[in-house]
C-alpha cells in the first residue's frame, strides 16, 4: 500500500462537507461527461496506442492531479495517498473478467509496457482479485465498449465506500470528423465535490490531447 499522510480535521477546509456527508445513506454521486478523444483516434492509434491503455493513463493522471480524488477515510482518520493504483476490469474468455492492479507512472511509455504486461496476466487467471477491503490506495475502473452511454451509476457495498469509479465508454466518431468518449466518475462526497471532478476532467482531457503530438 502506498505512503499517506494524515489530514488534520481542525484545519482542514472541508471538514464541515466531510462531516456533513458522512451522514448521509448515500453520498456518492456520479458526472457522466464527454472527453474529446479525436488525437488519440487519428494519431495516436495508427502509431499503435491502445485506446484502451491509454484511457487508464488518462484517468490516472486526473487522479493523480487532484488531490481529493487521492483521499480515503478510515473511520473518522481521512489519508491522502502519494499515489494510487489503477484496479481496472480486464475481459477474460467467455463472459468473465478479473481485476488488474496497475501502478501509474506519468511517463507514458513506462506506464504503457507495464500496464500491458499486467492486464495480458490479468487475463490469463482465473482469480477474480477483487479487493476485500485491505486496500484503499486504489481507483476502481471500467471500461464498456458497446455503449455511447449518457449517464452511469455503479453497484456500491455501502456508504462508506469512499474509493472512487471511472468509467468509459464507446469511442464514437462525429459527422465532423472528431471522435469522443463518455465518462462517468462516481465520488463520495464527504471528499470531493463538483469542483474536484471538473478538475479531473480537465487533467484527464490533457493526457488524451498528449498523442498530438509526434511519437
Amino acid at each position: 500500500m502506498a505512503d499517506a499522510r494524515e489530514i488534520d480535521l481542525a484545519t482542514w477546509s472541508r471538514a464541515g462537507q466531510f462531516q456533513l456527508f458522512r451522514t448521509y445513506d448515500r453520498p456518492q454521486f456520479a458526472t457522466t461527461a464527454r472527453v474529446d478523444v479525436t488525437q488519440l483516434m487519428t494519431r495516436g492509434k495508427p502509431r499503435g496506442v491502445s485506446p484502451y491503455r491509454a484511457f487508464i493513463h488518462a484517468i490516472g493522471s486526473g487522479v493523480h492531479a487532484v488531490p481529493a480524488l487521492k483521499m480515503r477515510f478510515v473511520g473518522e482518520r481521512v489519508l491522502e495517498y502519494d499515489t494510487i493504483s489503477l484496479s481496472a476490469t480486464v475481459p477474460r474468455p467467455g463472459d468473465s473478467f478479473g481485476y488488474a492492479y496497475i501502478p501509474y507512472f506519468q511517463d507514458w511509455a513506462a506506464f504503457d509496457e507495464s500496464c500491458k504486461a499486467i492486464i495480458e496476466e490479468t487475463a490469463r487467471g482465473v482469480d477474480l482479485g477483487a479487493n476485500t477491503g485491505e486496500r484503499h490506495d486504489l481507483a476502481y475502473l471500467s471500461c464498456l465498449p458497446w455503449l455511447d452511454f449518457t449517464a452511469l451509476d455503479n453497484a456500491l457495498p455501502g456508504p462508506d465506500d469512499c474509493i472512487p469509479r471511472f468509467s468509459w465508454g464507446k469511442l464514437v466518431e462525429g459527422p465532423d470528423g472528431r471522435w469522443s468518449c463518455a465518462v462517468a466518475v462516481q465520488v463520495h462526497h464527504a471528499l470531493v465535490d463538483g469542483l474536484q471532478v471538473g478538475q479531473f476532467f480537465e487533467a484527464a482531457q490533457a493526457s488524451l490531447d498528449r498523442f498530438a503530438e509526434p511519437a
